[in-house]
């Protein structure tokens, strides 16, 4: 994620040309810090390199989270991930065949921090797939009642055959090891790699972002 304290990095574009050598093959961004303008540049230059791209919405009222989805469709991108209206998402997302992940539990503030137990987690999740949603976007290392890897496990047993991206706070090999463990299909990471925090002592965006993909092998 081109993304730092839960927003988009200001010079995404820089950033984004400076590590396409990389070979990522997922991209993604917020929908705050930057202008829809640079979102939809952005996304374009994500779309080109052959990546697969994502706008993960964090907006914090309703009415903002669906008109961030509408930015998102219109702009092209081929996964929305966060929100909480799952019904009004898929609405904006579907025609367009956009996957819709929606955030399960109690999202609140931004950044975001995630309320709710392991079973309400589980109950949205069956209720995402319920309406034909792609799976969930769970905030597991942002839990402020629950144990972060019994979320995970909560919502893996839940989404069937639904895809579990975990997102926010994945700050080190050992959180990537329990999710996947646990069930997780994908995660998110920004500040880790752009505070150079994600493996102390390692260079810098580059060196941070093959400390990361070495860590999936």
């Amino acid at each position: 994620m081109l993304t730092r304290h839960d927003r988009t990095i200001v010079d995404c574009l820089e950033v984004f040309d400076s590590i396409r050598s990389a070979g990522l093959t997922h991209v993604g961004f917020k929908d705050v810090g930057v202008e829809p303008s640079i979102l939809a540049a952005l996304n374009r230059r994500i779309r080109v390199s052959g990546a697969t791209s994502y706008l993960e919405v964090v907006s914090t009222t309703p009415e903002a989270a669906l008109n961030s989805a509408r930015i998102g469709v219109d702009i092209g991108v081929d996964c929305l991930l966060g929100g909480e209206d799952a019904a009004g998402m898929l609405a904006i997302a579907r025609p367009k065949g956009v996957g819709c992940f929606p955030f399960p539990g109690k999202p609140v503030g931004h950044p975001t921090r995630l309320g709710g137990t392991a079973d309400e987690v589980a109950a949205h999740c069956r209720h995402f797939m319920a309406q034909g949603c792609a799976g969930a976007d769970l905030l597991a290392y942002r839990a402020t009642e629950a144990d972060p890897v019994e979320l995970v496990r909560a919502a893996r047993g839940a989404l069937g055959g639904g895809r579990l991206i975990v997102a926010g706070s994945i700050n080190g090999p050992e959180r990537i090891r329990a999710i996947a463990a646990a069930g997780a299909d994908a995660f998110t990471i920004g500040s880790a790699v752009f505070d150079g925090s994600f493996v102390p002592n390692v260079g810098g965006i580059h060196a941070q972002l093959r400390a990361v993909l070495a860590a999936l092998a």
